[in-house]
């Protein structure tokens, strides 16, 4: 017996729907980070610490600085996400229009202008390798990311079809203490933490 593609379609919107209605329950219960792809729920054990925190406030405040009013880099909630491809990612950073923020609930993902990503110390896998993935096939057309524990980064666009799906065709790596341009905007890296065994180790005093 052959199952019709529409049965395969509604049982995958029926299971991503059922992992969407967990991680709501679980989101105030258990601890770290919870996204869904294709492959299931991706759970970041750890909650974000002081250099990842400390990376993406310093980010967030230099993007904001070269930006029109109109855009922001948005960081914490709500998440992206598009069910018929059974994904749901939370960026550390989403760079957006304010008018496309004024909706309810997740935000539309290809309303986007960049997601930016820092490096998480226990799962860096997701982010270089599972969101490089995914971010193409919500039609994110920049993806940054930073990573304190080598301190370098990369900066991916111009999506294009593959045999394995949406993909971006252009990597731009870099190193901190670089300028870096993500879309219309370039901002300096120099200043931002790196992981260490301690915790932070920073470049001084005036970074920003």
């Amino acid at each position: 017996m052959t199952t019709a593609p529409d049965d395969a379609h509604q049982d995958a919107s029926h299971r991503y729907r059922a992992m969407r209605a967990f991680l709501r329950s679980a989101d105030d219960t258990l601890p770290g980070k919870f996204e869904i792809t294709r492959e299931g729920i991706v759970h970041d054990l750890l909650s974000p610490n002081g250099p990842h925190e400390l990376t993406a406030s310093r980010l967030r405040r230099r993007l904001e600085e070269v930006m029109p009013e109109e855009i922001v880099a948005h960081t914490g909630e709500p998440d992206v996400e598009d069910e018929p491809e059974g994904v749901m990612r939370r960026p550390d950073i989403m760079v957006i229009a304010e008018e496309d923020m004024d909706i309810e609930g997740s935000f539309d993902a290809r309303t986007l202008i960049a997601a930016i990503e820092v490096v998480s110390r226990s799962n860096p896998r997701n982010d270089w390798v599972g969101k490089m993935r995914d971010y193409p096939l919500l039609g994110i057309p920049v993806y940054a990311i930073f990573d304190p524990r080598t301190g370098t980064g990369a900066v991916l666009t111009d999506i294009h079809p593959t045999p394995d799906g949406p993909r971006y065709a252009t990597r731009k790596d870099f190193v901190y203490g670089e300028d870096v341009t993500i879309g219309e905007w370039t901002i300096p890296t120099d200043g931002l933490p790196r992981y260490t065994d301690e915790g932070v180790r920073d470049a001084g005093p005036g970074a920003s």
